[in-house]
């Protein structure tokens, strides 16, 4: 990746909340497995009043910027305590006026990697994602990492990395990636392959050896170049039948980190996250990188 796209190196979004703090603490493993430097960005929301009352709104600014300063110094005492006993990255800091999701789109487009914590709980738990998160796997450049609170495992895991590969050539940045992620990190690359994107029940006569023995094609075919590259990665390979989306937030029980394209067969560049990333970085049970384009 060319060095001018790294600007801010691995950017975080930080507000303050529990999801904010699981994803700095993420941030900061990442940027020292890495020796990159760290941006903390934190977004404060222009002020909108419908009637002239400007000694309000200055007072509300003010309040603004004092809250922002102290979610600043508290996510640079997170950075200095999740270092451990390594030697810290570099820190920046950044706050800008805008919403948080175009400031951190904005920002992906410098970034090595882009970090923010699921938020958006709701009724239904993990079925949901924050407006930040859920605009950055939409609409951001380049790899964006989703940190749940509670997603942030031992750094000493040795959990394997996980990959979801459909076989399509949107998919090889994130095998590119993957393959890194788990070769710094000193773990198995568990690479998984559906050859069905929907639900599929089996069928008298049908062939399902033929069906498998595509699919470890098609794994053979996109992970050679990669082994070659990385022979220091073990590759475990699965082949399911169907719902890949499924299959991966089981799998990521077992896993450290959850690796997925933004779009997979059929897609078309630029296109809107496609359903088994989506769903994977909603429901995953580990951190979740969704590689998009840049």
């Amino acid at each position: 990746m060319s060095r001018d796209r790294t600007r801010y190196g691995i950017l975080v979004g930080v507000d303050g909340s529990p999801e904010s703090e699981a994803a700095i603490r993420w941030a900061t493993e990442e940027a020292v497995l890495r020796d990159q430097p760290l941006t903390l960005m934190h977004a404060i929301p222009p002020v909108r009043v419908s009637w002239p009352v400007a000694y309000l709104e200055a007072s509300f600014v003010e309040s603004q910027q004092a809250s922002a300063r102290e979610v600043i110094e508290k996510a640079q005492k997170i950075v200095q305590a999740g270092a451990g006993e390594s030697q810290p990255p570099p820190v920046r800091t950044e706050t800008r006026h805008t919403d948080a999701p175009s400031a951190l789109v904005i920002g992906s487009r410098d970034a090595f990697m882009t970090v923010v914590g699921s938020r958006g709980m709701g009724a239904l738990g993990r079925a949901l994602l924050g407006s930040v998160s859920s605009g950055l796997v939409h609409h951001g450049h380049g790899p964006v990492a989703i940190i749940h609170a509670d997603d942030v495992k031992a750094p000493d895991d040795d959990s394997p990395v996980l990959l979801g590969i459909d076989g399509s050539p949107s998919s090889e940045d994130a095998t590119a990636l993957a393959f890194d992620e788990a070769s710094r990190r000193g773990v198995d690359l568990v690479a998984l392959h559906a050859w069905s994107d929907v639900g599929v029940l089996p069928v008298l006569g049908m062939d399902w050896h033929r069906y498998e023995d595509e699919g470890h094609e098609i794994l053979a075919e996109r992970l050679a170049g990669w082994q070659d590259q990385y022979p220091d990665v073990h590759i475990q390979r699965r082949i399911v039948c169907d719902q890949p989306a499924r299959w991966l937030v089981d799998e990521s029980q077992e896993a450290q980190l959850v690796v997925v394209g933004s779009h997979g067969r059929g897609g078309f560049s630029g296109m809107m996250l496609g359903s088994v990333g989506s769903k994977v970085a909603q429901a995953s049970h580990a951190p979740v990188i969704v590689v998009r384009s840049r």
